[in-house]
């Protein structure tokens, strides 16, 4: 969904940002950098941006208070794209309040990156954008060089993989007045530090568009198939796989979605339909994210979700039964002379 190859890089600054609750302070740079090097400039575009080639999520800028104004980040950005002479200065601000929101004892120390960049297209449209980016894992690589005799040998440590981004978010200058287009990278964002990158320091929301509305009606039924009809109905593991994969047919298959005939076509069943229209508004109302009961289906969501719905029926540690098609041609039962549960399952041919 983002592209670059008509991209370019009008200006870069780079400050070094330490950890607050360990004492460390930052070090901000005096001026921004005037690249000329051609080279350096492609491997750069390389290291910002190919990470978000296959970024669908599209996020804005907002504050708990409704004022995005009072959101930092987006304060100082939009200083940058209004004012462009700005850019360093700001790019110290931003620096200054993400070592403000460093807090926690395991964020690492790294170096920060504001970039200023030309022509980055988003949603099949070209916009300047500004880049912020952290990179914390430092590696060793070795040299390999021809000498006279033969070739040396030698390495650089504490040098930083362009292939490896660790943390990011691009900024485009449209849609100013909700929040701007926001796109953002967090490879730490499993742990509970990391938090920090994109709630505390960028306070960032998702866009309600298609792709989230696909995504969240495909999470909030994967979450009621797994963990709600448990405590309401007595299911087997093998309906559950059947209902999941039904929904993930009825995806792939249609173009858009309607609540009623999701709820009839892949559940079927008055009560589960019930439950579940339930089970969404109680996400809705907790999470603040309102699902529509129609919307265009995204590709790509259901794409992505597709590798979290598992159709593996595991039986202790010696089978794996995977179940795609028609639920009907397997059952079970209990055998009372092994005392132990069974699965008949039945088939035309064996390929």
């Amino acid at each position: 969904m983002i592209y670059f190859p008509e991209a370019s890089l009008s200006e870069l600054s780079i400050h070094r940002i330490g950890n607050k609750a360990q004492d460390e302070f930052y070090v901000l740079s005096e001026a921004s950098m005037q690249i000329q090097d051609e080279h350096l400039k492609n491997v750069l575009l390389q290291y910002f941006l190919s990470p978000y080639e296959k970024t669908n999520e599209v996020f804005r800028f907002f504050h708990p208070n409704d004022d995005l104004n009072l959101n930092e980040v987006y304060h100082f950005v939009e200083q940058v794209f209004e004012t462009g002479e700005l850019f360093h200065k700001n790019s110290e601000q931003l620096a200054k309040y993400l070592y403000d929101t460093s807090n926690h004892p395991k964020i690492k120390a790294g170096e920060l990156y504001v970039v200023y960049f030309e022509n980055v297209q988003i949603e099949g449209e070209l916009h300047d954008a500004i880049g912020i980016f952290k990179s914390e894992t430092k590696e060793t690589y070795l040299k390999v060089s021809p000498e006279q005799a033969g070739f040396a040998l030698s390495y650089e440590e504490d040098a930083i993989n362009i292939n490896k981004l660790d943390k990011g978010c691009i900024i485009f200058n449209t849609e100013k007045e909700e929040g701007y287009k926001v796109a953002v990278i967090d490879q730490t964002n499993k742990s509970n530090e990391a938090v920090y990158w994109k709630d505390e320091f960028l306070k960032l929301k998702v866009r309600n568009d298609n792709y989230n509305q696909t995504k969240n009606v495909l999470g909030v039924y994967k979450s009621f198939v797994t963990e709600k009809l448990d405590q309401e109905y007595d299911i087997t593991k093998a309906d559950k796989i059947d209902l999941l994969n039904r929904s993930m047919k009825y995806f792939k298959e249609k173009e858009s979605f309607d609540m009623d005939e999701f709820s009839n076509e892949v559940i079927g069943n008055k009560e589960g339909i019930e439950s579940f229209k339930n089970y969404k508004k109680s996400y809705e109302e907790e999470f603040e994210t309102p699902i529509a009961d129609s919307f265009d289906i995204s590709g790509a969501a259901v794409k992505k979700q597709a590798k979290a719905f598992k159709s593996v029926l595991k039986l202790d540690k010696n089978f794996h039964i995977y179940i795609h098609g028609n639920k009907e041609l397997i059952e079970k039962g209990f055998d009372d002379d092994k005392s132990m549960n069974y699965y008949k399952v039945y088939f035309k041919e064996e390929e």
